[in-house]
């Protein structure tokens, strides 16, 4: 064989062997790519700023940690009926590791139902004392109830009557809330806890639930509200009244309507959460999970206390308006 046969053989063998290479090394690439973890998200409610703050977060960690994320949640915050078919279609779809805001205990069992085993959950803004929850991301709620509880006794000069309302007597978030503010004034003999009062999700209900508590109690100095569909209504029903000068209100969480009353001084404080680490931190930790990592059992992503002299400053307003930019 000549020596430019020789040399052309040579190049033909050295193309095959580069082209059974690459091929060779884009076969091992295929599977990488369809390994790619899913985490399913299910929330309480796919309105309003907190659900959506909170989605807000869980793709910008689905984004940075390369997964794939789905999101699912019901029209309605108190729908669980709803929220549990959600959680049956996120099954059928698949997924890795289930993050879950449950609307309550009914739902929470049947996330644990649905799940295989091996499927690490992390549940969201509602704590679930269950073995079979990896972790709770969100807000110490027992702590939120002793802020709200400090705020108003600053508000009312450290002696009088307060009332308590809320909504969901039941729930783990109201329970450790309640707690929090009774636990505050068991410390302070000087103001007194007027008969604590909880009414169905219902604006008109509430309502009037505000006017027979000011009624029953003229000398009502203060309303801390138990969550921000409880602190709508009682601002509004006391703005009606006329009594926005006379009784404070600290409110729970910063849906638009809180924040105007909170301009306007009908509303004096409001306690908010975290939603954006709640979202960024369960779809992360659901990721570690997944991969057989450990992750803490409990994450407190904090509260502050957001009043009229502080909802401007740069550091809050992120918080209360994180979609603006």
């Amino acid at each position: 064989m000549g020596t430019i046969k020789r040399y052309t053989l040579y190049t033909l063998l050295m193309l095959i062997a580069i082209t059974a290479f690459y091929s060779c090394e884009a076969k091992v690439e295929d599977p990488k790519q369809s390994k790619k973890k899913t985490v399913a998200l299910i929330v309480r409610m796919k309105h309003g700023d907190y659900w959506r703050t909170v989605k807000l977060g869980a793709e910008m960690a689905a984004k940075e940690y390369d997964l794939n994320l789905n999101f699912y949640a019901p029209d309605y915050e108190e729908d669980s009926q709803s929220q549990m078919e959600l959680l049956r279609q996120a099954t059928l779809d698949g997924y890795d590791a289930l993050v879950v805001a449950p609307s309550d205990d009914q739902v929470l069992q049947e996330t644990i139902g649905l799940a295989q085993s091996s499927v690490p959950i992390i549940t969201l803004d509602t704590e679930g004392q269950l073995p079979q929850v990896k972790s709770y991301i969100g807000t110490d709620n027992y702590d939120m109830g002793k802020k709200a509880c400090e705020k108003m006794v600053q508000l009312i000069g450290k002696k009088g009557h307060i009332a308590l309302v809320g909504t969901g007597r039941s729930t783990a978030n109201a329970v450790s809330r309640e707690k929090g503010v009774r636990d505050v004034i068991a410390q302070d003999k000087q103001v007194e806890l007027v008969p604590v009062d909880y009414v169905q999700l219902d604006k008109k209900l509430i309502g009037e639930l505000t006017r027979e508590l000011v009624r029953h109690n003229p000398g009502v100095k203060g309303i801390i509200a138990l969550d921000a569909s409880t602190s709508i209504g009682v601002a509004e029903e006391i703005e009606k009244m006329g009594l926005q000068e006379k009784i404070k209100i600290v409110a729970i969480d910063s849906p638009p309507e809180v924040l105007e009353y909170l301009q306007e001084g009908v509303i004096s404080a409001t306690i908010i959460q975290k939603p954006f680490s709640m979202g960024y931190l369960g779809v992360k930790y659901a990721l570690e999970a997944s991969e057989g990592k450990q992750v803490p059992e409990r994450v407190d992503t904090g509260t502050k206390v957001i009043d009229r002299d502080n909802m401007f400053w740069s550091e809050n307003q992120k918080l209360l308006f994180p979609f603006v930019k």
